[in-house]
C-alpha cells in the first residue's frame, strides 16, 4: 500500500531540524517531532559484527534495526546543543564573533544548520569548557607502522550538495584568525593543507585562497568580514590533490625511461603489470608492451617473478620485483611544503573526500568479483593519501586532521570493513536529513510497474540485474560474465527510452523560463567503454545493431554545429583526476566536463571574466569559442561516476547500466544528481521541491541479507533407460540438421500460419514506472510508504514521436539488410524491400498482440523490435509456386543420423514401462500429465513407434532472443501409413516463453526436410497436456 502525504522537505534549512518521517512497511508514515538520530546500516553482503565499543550500538528492534545508532556523534549533538544554548563556553574572543557572525539572522547569505553544526562540533572539541567535555573520547586513526604516532583526525559527515566547501573555509578562517590573534596558542594552525581526490576539485577549492580576496568564498559567502581579511591573508592555505604525495625519481619525475639512473633512495617493490597495446597506467594498473617489457628487464629495471599466459602462449600479465631511485623522505617534504610554508609545523589538515583516505593492513584481501583494476587503484589512492599525511605528521606534525565526507566508510578494498564508518565520525548531516532540510534534490526511484513488482524488486531498480536475468548464457558471455554491448542494448532500450521521454518533458518545461537557459542535463553510467561507445552512437551519431530501433529523442543527436551529447571514458576521467592529460582533446573534454550547466564564466570587480588557467589558449589553438563549453551539454555517458567534486546543478536524470557493487558507489552516482538547480525560499523559509529521476542505481541503505540453509538429500535409486535390441521394429532414425540454405532470385512468402506471434507484455518489459522520494524505512530500504507524490512515468513522450508509417519502413529495411547478409540471398535489396515492408505491415497488423497500457508502436523498443526481425526471418522463404529454389536442410557432416539404436543412460528418477518402442521405459518425470501422454501414445492406433526425446539428442534448431538455440521436443512417433511418416509431438502446450518460436522453427525443419525427399514425410504437432487422444485422432481422421 502507498501513503500519500503532502511533502518530503519538513524543515528550513537554516534551523536544527525539528521533525522527521519515521517510515514502517505497512503503516502510515508516522511524523515525528525532535531529530532523527544517526544510524549508519552494515552492508546486506555476509554477516558483519561491528563491534566499535562507544561510537556504535545495535538499535532497538522496532526502531532501525538492522541500523547501528552512532552513539558518538548522538552523544556529541546533545552537547553542543546545549553547550550553543549557553553561548559557546570556553571560546576565544575570535571564535566567538565568528560564531555571532556566521548565525546572525540578518545574514543576506544565511548559512545552513548543517554547516554551522559541523563547525560548532569541530570548535566544541577543541575549545569548550572541560566539563562539556567530559565523557567524550574520539578513537584515533592509528598508524600500521609502530614507529609512527597516531594524529587526530574528526569527520564530518555531510551529505552531496549540503555545503562541504563552505565548512573548510570555515574551519580555516576559524585556525587562522585564532592564531594570528595568539601566535603562543597550539589549538591553532596558520598553515592549512586542503587534499582532495583529484584535479576538478583542486581547482573549484582555489576559491579558499583568501589571497583571491574579494573572489574567495570567505568573501562571497561572506564568512570573514572585510576588515579582518588582511589578516586572514596572513595565513597559508594550501589546497592539492593526494597524487602529490607519490614518491617520485628525482632525475626523471616519473617519466618512463629505458636507462636507469641510480640516484635518490634505491626502493624494491612487488607489482602487477598487464601486457597492452601502450605503455600506460589505468585505474592504478600499469600496463606495458611486449617490447618496453622485455627492455626494462634487460636493462634490470624489472625481475620476472610471475607469467600468465593465454591460449595462443601470449603474455597476458606479469608479476615484478622492480627496482627504483626515488627521493628521500626529506627530499618529499621539502617538495610538498618548504617551497609553500618554508619550516613552518603544526598544520591543519583539510581531507575533501575523505573516504579515500584510511589504512589497508597488509594482508587485508579485497572483495571477490570486483574489477581488479579498481580495487587496486583504490588501494594505491587510499595508501599514499594516509602514508602521505604520516609523514607530513612525522615531519611538521598535523595540529588537526578534518574528514569531509558524505560516505566516510572504509572504502569496499577494505573487505571485511567495507562501509564501516569511520570511528571517528562526530557529526552526521544524512542525505535523510538533507531531503528534510530541502538542501538536495530528491532523488526519486522505481518503486513500483507494471510487472506487478514493488520497491527493490521492480525491473528498472536495478537494471543490469534485471537485463543479466533477462539473457540467454551466450548474451552473458559465459564464465568471463562480460556480456554482449548489443544484448545490453537490447533491453537497455526501454528503460533508456522511457526516462529519455522524461528528460525531454522536463528540457519542453524549462524552455518556458527564459530567464535560465541551461538544459536539463541526463547521465548514463556504463560497465565499460564497449558498451559507452554503442550507446553513444545510438543516442548521439545515429548508428544502431539490426536488432535495436533507431534513437527517437533528436534533441540529444549531435550535428556539425551542435555537441549535445558526450562520452566519457575511464581513462579521460583518471587522467582529470591526477592532472596528467597528455592531449588537447583530454584537456578540453576536463574544461567542458568541469562547465556543465555553467551559463558563463565568474567575473572579477570589473566585468572581466575569469577563465580557469589555459583555457583561452587552447580554445584559440583548437578553434573553439570563449564561452564555458559544458554551457549546452544534454546528455552524458560514462564509464565511471564522474568525477568527484563535480558540481554540475542541472542533472535532473540518472540511468545506471552497470552492476553497483556496494552502496558507497550508488549513493555517489546518486550524489552527481542531487545538487539543487535553485536555491530560492518560499514565504516559510523553505525551498521548493526539486527532484532527480533515477533508473538502474539500486540505492538503499543495505540491511543483512538472510541466508538460507539448505538440506541435503538422501541418495536415491537409479534406473536405467536403454535401447533394447529385440524391439528392433521399432526403431526410430532421423536427421540431424544444423541449419538451412536457400537460393532467393526474386520472391519471397511467408507461412502466416507457422510465423511467431509477437506479445507486447507489461508483465514483462514495463512501459510504466511509478518513482517516489527515496526515504528509506526504519530497516534501511526504500518504502513506497514514505512522503511524497508516487509519480508515474510512461512513454508517451517516445510514442509521440513515432509516426506507425515511418516506424513499419525502418523495421522492412532493416529486415532487407538482414535478409541480403544471408549468403545464399541472391535478391537485389530493390527487388526484396517492397515485398517485405509489406510483410512486415500485415505482420504488425495480425500478429503483434498488445496488452494494455502497452501500445503497438512500443513494439520498436527491443527487444520486441529485435524478436519481430527474427521471426519474419525465420518464416520468410522462398516462393517455390513462382519458381524459387525451396529451402533445404544442411546436415551435420560427422555426427550422421540419430536413432534410438544410441540410447542409454541413467537415472535416479522413476521409469515407466512402454511397449512401442525400442527403449524397454520412460522416465517418470515430477509432472503426471507426461507419464499419461506416454501411455495414450502407446496405445494409440496411429502409433506404429514412439520414442521420449530423452538422451535421445534430436535437437531442432530456432532463433529466439538473438540467438541460435536448438529445441528437444517431447516426442517422435512413426505412423501408420503406407509411405514413412513422421509426427513431432510437443505436449507441454504453451506454456514458456520461446513456445511460438519453437512452433516455427520445427515447422520450417519439416518444411525443408520434406522437400530433401530422403527421409520420409515429416509433420509437427503442438497440443496441451491434456488433449494428446484429440490430437492423435485429429491426425487419424487426416491420413484415413
Amino acid at each position: 500500500m502507498s501513503y500519500e502525504v503532502d511533502r518530503p522537505i519538513l524543515n528550513n534549512p537554516f534551523d536544527e531540524p525539528s521533525q522527521y518521517w519515521f517510515i514502517r512497511e505497512n503503516y502510515a508514515p508516522e511524523l515525528r517531532d525532535g531529530r532523527r538520530p544517526s544510524i549508519i546500516y552494515p552492508p546486506r553482503e555476509g554477516q558483519l559484527d561491528w563491534d566499535l565499543g562507544e561510537v556504535l550500538k545495535l538499535s532497538p528492534p522496532e526502531e532501525f534495526a538492522p541500523g547501528y545508532e552512532m552513539t558518538l556523534v548522538n552523544r556529541l549533538r546533545e552537547r553542543v546543543k546545549e553547550w550553543r544554548s549557553q553561548n559557546y563556553p570556553g571560546v576565544t574572543r575570535t571564535t566567538l564573533d565568528l560564531l555571532h557572525h556566521w548565525n546572525s539572522e540578518d545574514r543576506e547569505q544565511r548559512l545552513f544548520f548543517a554547516q554551522c553544526e559541523a563547525v560548532e562540533t569541530i570548535i566544541f572539541l577543541t575549545e569548550s569548557r572541560p566539563d562539556f567535555r567530559q565523557g567524550i573520547r574520539i578513537p584515533l586513526d592509528t598508524p600500521l607502522d609502530p614507529q609512527l604516532k597516531a594524529f587526530i583526525r574528526y569527520a564530518c559527515k555531510m551529505a552531496t550538495g549540503s555545503g562541504k566547501t563552505t565548512v573548510m573555509a570555515m574551519v580555516a578562517a576559524w585556525s587562522i584568525l585564532n592564531k594570528v590573534n595568539d601566535r603562543n596558542d597550539t589549538r591553532f594552525s596558520d598553515v592549512v593543507l586542503v587534499v582532495c581526490p583529484n584535479v576538478t576539485i583542486k581547482g573549484r577549492l582555489q576559491e579558499l585562497n583568501p589571497c583571491n580576496g574579494e573572489a574567495s568564498l570567505y568573501r562571497t559567502r561572506d564568512l570573514v568580514p572585510s576588515h579582518l581579511m588582511d589578516r586572514l591573508r596572513q595565513g597559508k592555505v594550501i589546497v592539492t590533490n593526494w597524487h602529490i604525495f607519490e614518491r617520485r625519481s628525482p632525475s626523471t619525475a616519473g617519466e618512463d625511461s629505458a636507462k636507469v639512473i641510480k640516484t635518490g633512495v634505491k626502493t624494491i617493490s612487488t607489482e602487477l603489470i598487464k601486457i597492452g597495446k601502450e605503455n600506460t597506467t589505468a585505474r592504478g594498473t600499469r600496463y606495458l608492451t611486449p617490447e618496453t617489457l622485455e627492455q626494462q628487464r634487460l636493462t634490470g629495471q624489472i625481475e620476472i617473478l610471475e607469467e600468465k599466459k593465454d591460449k595462443q602462449g601470449n603474455i597476458t600479465e606479469v608479476r615484478v620485483r622492480s627496482t627504483r631511485y626515488l627521493e628521500s623522505e626529506a627530499a618529499w617534504i621539502r617538495r610538498i611544503l618548504n617551497q609553500e610554508i618554508g619550516n613552518k609545523s603544526r598544520i591543519l589538515v583539510l581531507n575533501d573526500e575523505a573516504h579515500h583516505a584510511y589504512r589497508i593492513a597488509p594482508n587485508d584481501k579485497s572483495e571477490e568479483g570486483e574489477d581488479d583494476d579498481a580495487l587496486e587503484y583504490d588501494r594505491k589512492e587510499s595508501t599514499i593519501w594516509i602514508e602521505g599525511l604520516d609523514h607530513i605528521h612525522k615531519y611538521r606534525t598535523i595540529n588537526l586532521c578534518i574528514d569531509l565526507s558524505a560516505t566516510p566508510y572504509y572504502l569496499r578494498a577494505s573487505a571485511k570493513d567495507a562501509n564501516k564508518p569511520f570511528p571517528w565520525i562526530v557529526s552526521d548531516f544524512s542525505l535523510m536529513d538533507a531531503i528534510e532540510s530541502g538542501l538536495v534534490k530528491i532523488p526519486q526511484l522505481p518503486l513500483r510497474d507494471t510487472t506487478g513488482a514493488i520497491t527493490s524488486n521492480v525491473a528498472y531498480f536495478n537494471i543490469w540485474q534485471w537485463i543479466m536475468g533477462k539473457m540467454t548464457p551466450s548474451e552473458r558471455g559465459g564464465k568471463t560474465n562480460s556480456p554482449k554491448p548489443e544484448a545490453v542494448l537490447k533491453y537497455a532500450q526501454s528503460p533508456i527510452a522511457l526516462l529519455a521521454g522524461q528528460w525531454e518533458q522536463t528540457r519542453e518545461e524549462w524552455l518556458q523560463s527564459p530567464d535560465d537557459p541551461r538544459p536539463p542535463v541526463f547521465i548514463i553510467v556504463c560497465k565499460n567503454t564497449k558498451i559507452a561507445k554503442l550507446i553513444y552512437e545510438w543516442i548521439a551519431e545515429d548508428k544502431k545493431p539490426t536488432n535495436v530501433a533507431p534513437f527517437t529523442t533528436k534533441s540529444l543527436k549531435n550535428t556539425e554545429t551542435e555537441t549535445n551529447t558526450i562520452r566519457v571514458d575511464s581513462k579521460v576521467v583518471e587522467e582529470l583526476e591526477s592532472g596528467n592529460t597528455k592531449s588537447d582533446e583530454s584537456k578540453w573534454m576536463r574544461f567542458t566536463l568541469d562547465t556543465v550547466g555553467l551559463v558563463d564564466w565568474p567575473k572579477d570587480g570589473q566585468g572581466r571574466s575569469l577563465y580557469p588557467d589555459g583555457f583561452t589558449s587552447l580554445a584559440i589553438k583548437i578553434g573553439k569559442p570563449l564561452h564555458p563549453p559544458g554551457r549546452d551539454i544534454r546528455c552524458i555517458i560514462s564509464v565511471g561516476m564522474l568525477t568527484e567534486g563535480w558540481d554540475c546543478r542541472t542533472v535532473t536524470h540518472i540511468i545506471g547500466i552497470r552492476p553497483f557493487m556496494s552502496q558507497l558507489l550508488c549513493e555517489q552516482v546518486v550524489g552527481r544528481g542531487l545538487r539543487r538547480r535553485t536555491y530560492d525560499l518560499d514565504e516559510n523559509d523553505r525551498f521548493s521541491e526539486e527532484t532527480a529521476k533515477i533508473f538502474g542505481v539500486p540505492f538503499e541503505v543495505t540491511p543483512f541479507k538472510a541466508n538460507a540453509n539448505g538440506t541435503a538429500r538422501k541418495p536415491e535409486k537409479r534406473n536405467r533407460i536403454y535401447s533394447v535390441a529385440l524391439k528392433s521394429q521399432y526403431r526410430i532414425e532421423f536427421p540431424r540438421v544444423e541449419g538451412y540454405t536457400q537460393g532467393v532470385h526474386n520472391k519471397v512468402i511467408v507461412d502466416w500460419e507457422a510465423i511467431a506471434p509477437i506479445t507486447l507484455d507489461p508483465s514483462k518489459i514495463p512501459p510504466e514506472v511509478q518513482v517516489k522520494a527515496t526515504l528509506s524505512n526504519n530497516q534501511g530500504r526504500p518504502s513506497l510508504n514514505g512522503p511524497g507524490k508516487l509519480e508515474s512515468l510512461d512513454l508517451s513522450s517516445y510514442r509521440k514521436n513515432s509516426r506507425l508509417q515511418t516506424l513499419i519502413f525502418k523495421l522492412a529495411g532493416d529486415l532487407t539488410k538482414t535478409y541480403c547478409e544471408m549468403k545464399t540471398c541472391e535478391a537485389p535489396p530493390h527487388v526484396l524491400f517492397p515485398q517485405l515492408w509489406k510483410i512486415c505491415d500485415r505482420y504488425l497488423k495480425t500478429k503483434v498482440k498488445v496488452i494494455k497500457p502497452c501500445q503497438i508502436e512500443d513494439a520498436w523498443l527491443s527487444p520486441y523490435y529485435g524478436w519481430m526481425i527474427e521471426n519474419l526471418a525465420t518464416a520468410i522463404h522462398p516462393d517455390t509456386n513462382a519458381g524459387e529454389t525451396p529451402e533445404l536442410p544442411r546436415y551435420e557432416p560427422y555426427r550422421g543420423n540419430g536413432s534410438t539404436d544410441d540410447v542409454d543412460f541413467w537415472t535416479s528418477k522413476s521409469i515407466y514401462p512402454i511397449e512401442r518402442s525400442q527403449l524397454n521405459a520412460v522416465v517418470a518425470d515430477t509432472h503426471q500429465w507426461e507419464q499419461s501422454a506416454s501411455y495414450q501414445i502407446d496405445n494409440h492406433p496411429i502409433t506404429d513407434a514412439f520414442v521420449k526425446n530423452e538422451q535421445l539428442n534430436f535437437s531442432i534448431p530456432y532463433l529466439y532472443n538473438g540467438q541460435e538455440r536448438e529445441y528437444y521436443p517431447d516426442f517422435i512417433i512413426r505412423l501408420k501409413s503406407a509411405e514413412p511418416r513422421y509426427l513431432i509431438f510437443e505436449t507441454k502446450g504453451y506454456r514458456y516463453d520461446g513456445t511460438e518460436e519453437k512452433k516455427a522453427g520445427a515447422e520450417r525443419w519439416c518444411r525443408a526436410v520434406n522437400a530433401d525427399g530422403r527421409f520420409g514425410i515429416w509433420e509437427y504437432k503442438l497440443c496441451k497436456s491434456l488433449e494428446v487422444i484429440e490430437a492423435l485422432d485429429e491426425i487419424q481422421k487426416i491420413l484415413y
